[in-house]
């Protein structure tokens, strides 16, 4: 069997079950799990899917900078921020994450709401400049321009002393969702500063676009069970997302 036609049966078997078993498939294929493998990786460096322990989960096209996510399911993810704005009570402390679904998010803030927000986003803060009653904590730090958040050590010190103010709730983008792979980004330093937010808060609800839903990046941030809540879709098949409500995280349609 020749190399492509190797990769042409992973790519449709991982779209078919989810996952790849490099053993699995290597005895499916007759092949040894060493040619296995290295088809993964070829495929991994290729941006279609993304390697783990044994095998292959599909890789969460959102990895691409801030302007290029903008364009993945725009409709979709102002249903999830208008969801999630509607969260957001009176006299509440919430931590919004960076990205584009956040930022709809804090576009559709109630006008009269009274709250205060936490981001480590420039983009966030420049959103809620106009909102009267709103005031925002913008923490500092390294300038990832990926995602146009602040990262590094400065951004974690920040947060600590952030901490003592108790957020209720952290709104947390990710660019990859799996029961089993957790929640994960494409960047490590971003990875560490979403896991300080989240301890940060009493409860994380993750905004969860389509294309990020049982899918893995990089970088872990967390266990999914660090997740109270999170927030897809209407269209999202209820097969989908049924696993995660199986671990107690409730999950909520917009």
């Amino acid at each position: 069997m020749l190399t492509r036609q190797r990769k042409q049966l992973i790519l449709k078997k991982l779209k078919k079950d989810g996952q790849i078993v490099a053993k699995d498939v290597s005895h499916q294929l007759g092949l040894s799990e060493d040619t296995i493998r290295r088809d993964l990786r070829e495929l991994a460096q290729e941006g279609l899917l993304q390697r783990v322990h044994g095998g292959a989960l599909p890789a969460s096209p959102a990895v691409v900078n801030f302007a290029g996510r903008e364009q993945l399911a725009s409709s979709a993810k102002m249903a999830i921020g208008r969801a999630a704005a509607a969260m957001v009570q009176h006299d509440q402390v919430v931590i919004l994450d960076g990205g584009t679904t956040t930022r709809e998010l804090a576009r559709h803030l109630r006008h009269d709401l009274r709250a205060t927000v936490v981001t480590h986003s420039p983009t966030i803060a420049m959103e809620l400049v106009e909102h009267p009653s709103v005031e925002v904590i913008l923490i500092g730090g390294r300038l990832f321009k990926h995602s146009v958040v602040a990262v590094g050590a400065a951004a974690i010190e920040a947060i600590a002393q952030i901490a003592q103010i108790r957020a209720d709730t952290f709104f947390m983008g990710v660019t990859g969702i799996h029961p089993e792979a957790g929640l994960s980004t494409g960047d490590l330093e971003e990875a560490h500063t979403k896991r300080a937010l989240s301890a940060a808060a009493a409860d994380t609800i993750v905004l969860v676009s389509a294309e990020k839903l049982n899918a893995a990046s990089p970088y872990v941030i967390a266990p999914v069970t660090e997740a109270s809540g999170i927030i897809v879709e209407r269209s999202v098949p209820k097969e989908a997302t049924e696993v995660y409500e199986k671990m107690g995280i409730v999950v909520t349609r917009a």
